[in-house]
């Protein structure tokens, strides 16, 4: 009798101890299921997969994407290439770097086309164009946007020479303004803090102010970013002009994010090994920017290209 019950209390205690430590690793795999968002990329897939629902023209449709470029060194660049943009009046990309701060005009291919010293500029992380033949550049750690003129072949920039609109939230250092993408026929620019915590703003009239119409409006959109946002920073962003959409890149989890007009993600793509055709992850992507045709392009560091282009019809 007394040896039966050692023998049941013996199991009872190993059927606990299995029973713990399933409960154990089941929340361990919930805790990596939510911090990474598997469950969100998950729902997102299934809503926006081609299977589940009809083609929209109008959107992006980042799924639609295979790389053309991959991880091709560029030239004349050996670290932290950073923040990139669309010039369409130039039809060139721009690109900065932090370390040393310059600023480089860059081919469709990713070659170097012009490179520039920016003197006395500190910790720029992000570039955007804005029309008219001028770019705004973002200070990281000082939080500050500085707009300046698209330079001359040659051209040295002097920080002296322009003034800066600093938007200080208490949090700089090297958590500052990571993304800058502005919409040039509305007048917005968008402005990605990285992390801790993300944030999205929306300037609105930029350019009207620099005309002498001071009509500054700074919305926080940050509740966009926190709530329906399945990544876990933000290193850049890029305003769609074709279909006014914005697309949010993530370093940290490897995807790209669409956010459409109505403030819902309708699409992702993954920046992992065998999405989009990649043969490797992207590693540490900076920047992201759109061209006039839809194709696609990314910076990562230190120093290297790719480029997308859609393989489905606009016309689908």
């Amino acid at each position: 009798m007394v040896n039966a019950a050692k023998r049941l209390v013996k199991r009872t205690s190993k059927t606990r101890l299995a029973l713990a430590s399933a409960l154990a690793l089941s929340l361990v795999v919930i805790y990596q299921l939510r911090a990474n968002h598997w469950d969100d990329r998950l729902y997102f897939y299934m809503l926006t997969h081609p299977l589940f629902q009809t083609a929209d023209p109008d959107f992006i449709s980042l799924g639609d994407y295979s790389v053309v470029i991959q991880a091709k060194p560029v030239a004349g660049i050996d670290n932290n290439l950073s923040g990139l943009t669309f010039d369409p009046d130039r039809n060139l990309l721009w690109a900065v770097t932090n370390g040393p701060n310059e600023l480089f005009a860059l081919s469709k291919t990713g070659d170097v086309i012009q490179r520039h010293k920016l003197e006395g500029f500190h910790d720029v992380e992000a570039v955007s164009y804005l029309g008219d033949g001028r770019l705004v550049l973002s200070e990281e750690r000082r939080q500050t946007l500085v707009i300046v003129n698209a330079p001359l072949p040659g051209e040295t920039l002097l920080r002296a020479n322009y003034k800066g609109l600093t938007i200080d939230y208490g949090e700089g250092d090297n958590d500052g303004y990571e993304g800058l993408a502005y919409d040039l026929s509305g007048d917005r620019l968008f402005v990605a803090k990285e992390r801790r915590p993300m944030r999205l703003l929306e300037i609105k009239g930029l350019r009207a102010s620099m005309a002498g119409d001071f009509a500054l409006d700074i919305q926080d959109r940050s509740t966009l970013v926190r709530e329906k946002v399945f990544a876990t920073d933000l290193s850049s962003v890029v305003f769609d002009q074709r279909s006014g959409h914005l697309v949010l890149l993530s370093d940290e989890s490897k995807l790209l994010i669409e956010i459409g007009d109505d403030d819902e993600v309708v699409g992702f793509s993954s920046l992992a090994a065998g999405s989009a055709g990649l043969s490797q992850a992207i590693p540490q992507a900076e920047g992201v920017t759109i061209d006039a045709q839809g194709n696609l392009y990314i910076v990562s560091e230190p120093n290297l290209f790719y480029s997308f282009e859609r393989t489905v019809s606009d016309s689908l």
